[in-house]
């Protein structure tokens, strides 16, 4: 029997009966399918953590419940004084036995965020580097009905390598009171203790019925196999666009819009006299900051392209960036909004991310428009 539909509030969307009571509180979107664990794969210093960090943003960003699950942080946790990478030789059995500790007790923490704590995806960051550890995996996803996804990062080139330890690898606690040098010999070591266990990913044999993809020296080639869902599809798609190496990104604010001074939602107003005096001010910051290849991008609205016009510089307009449309409520004042639609009002109140204008947009509408923006701020 077919339950009866009532329309959410705040998100304006139809859910049956029952589930509303699910929902009510949390706009958080509902996936049919397993929650998803990401593994990364691959030695030390090949930008894991990196990726892992980046990728859990996004994911979050989207919409995705995301955790990272650094095993490294609980070794550190178990041993409280690092000695040397003596500790990471493969016949070294007490070392080998507290790390397998580690990895099963950040385990038990995923399947706690995952199944308790309204977690959707997982990322388990440790090197994963044996065919053992991974299959110790898949068996815990599949005991608790978990997707397994595995991220691999290769990497042979020394430079970027060697940029990845002295970065990252040096400042981190294990050499707290170590010079750079020595960290830089000890580190190297340790790379060579997993080396000697590595299995990496076989797409042509033994893990062909794998969901994975390969990043191979850091993003100039890819190679993906068996992508199986929308959270999957989104990480290969994030990880095809990812941007390794540091630049500056400035956001700004347009100028101040004369429906600014009257506090009224959207619109399509021009620039104030304080908005261009703030044009003015924002041109005269650029040309002292000499920057090189300056791309600037802009919304549509008429605000934000005069601000633009006083760079005196090439701009691209995104309709992307455009503000959030408030339907009905555009152009009100918010008193006008409360006096006018005092439900609608006090919805917004309770949960401005997911609460969806009438005939307008949501927040959470708005990272889905922009996300095609972001990809290509990622690309460049």
């Amino acid at each position: 029997m077919p339950r009866e539909l009532t329309q959410n509030r705040i998100q304006k969307i139809w859910v049956a009966t029952k589930d509303d009571k699910q929902r009510r509180g949390t706009g958080a979107p509902h996936f049919v399918n397993p929650p998803t664990v990401i593994v990364m794969v691959g030695l030390p210093a090949r930008g894991k953590t990196y990726m892992s960090k980046k990728l859990t943003r996004y994911l979050n960003w989207i919409g995705i419940p995301t955790k990272v699950f650094n095993v490294g942080e609980y070794r550190r946790e178990a041993v409280k004084n690092y000695s040397s990478y003596d500790f990471f030789k493969p016949n070294n059995e007490s070392a080998f036995k507290i790390r397998q500790q580690c990895a099963l007790a950040a385990l038990r923490d995923v399947k706690s965020y995952l199944k308790d704590e309204g977690g959707q995806a997982a990322v388990f960051d440790a090197t994963n580097t044996t065919r053992d550890r991974r299959e110790l995996i898949l068996t815990f996803g599949k005991e608790n009905d978990f997707k397994i996804f595995f991220i691999e990062s290769v990497c042979d080139d020394p430079s970027v390598i060697a940029s990845n330890i002295m970065e990252v690898k040096v400042s981190c606690p294990d050499y707290r009171d170590c010079n750079t040098t020595d960290a830089m010999t000890d580190f190297q070591k340790r790379i060579e203790c997993y080396r000697t266990s590595y299995q990496p990913l076989d797409p042509d044999e033994h893990d062909r019925e794998l969901s994975f993809i390969k990043v191979i020296d850091v993003g100039r080639r890819f190679l993906v196999n068996r992508i199986q869902d929308h959270i999957q599809s989104k990480i290969v798609y994030y990880l095809m666009n990812i941007h390794i190496q540091p630049r500056t990104i400035y956001l700004c604010r347009h100028g101040e819009s004369t429906d600014n001074l009257e506090g009224r939602l959207g619109g399509d107003s021009g620039l104030s006299l304080r908005g261009r005096q703030f044009s003015a001010a924002l041109t005269r910051f650029v040309e002292e900051q000499q920057l090189k290849d300056l791309k600037v991008w802009s919304s549509q609205l008429r605000r934000s392209i005069q601000t633009a016009e006083h760079l005196g510089v090439p701009y691209e307009q995104w309709k992307a960036l455009n503000e959030i449309d408030a339907g009905m409520c555009e152009e009100m004042t918010y008193d006008e909004m409360k006096e006018k639609f005092p439900e609608e009002f006090a919805l917004r109140d309770e949960d401005k991310y997911y609460y969806r204008y009438p005939a307008g947009e949501s927040y959470q509408d708005l990272v889905q428009r922009v996300e095609p923006v972001i990809m290509e701020l990622e690309r460049q």
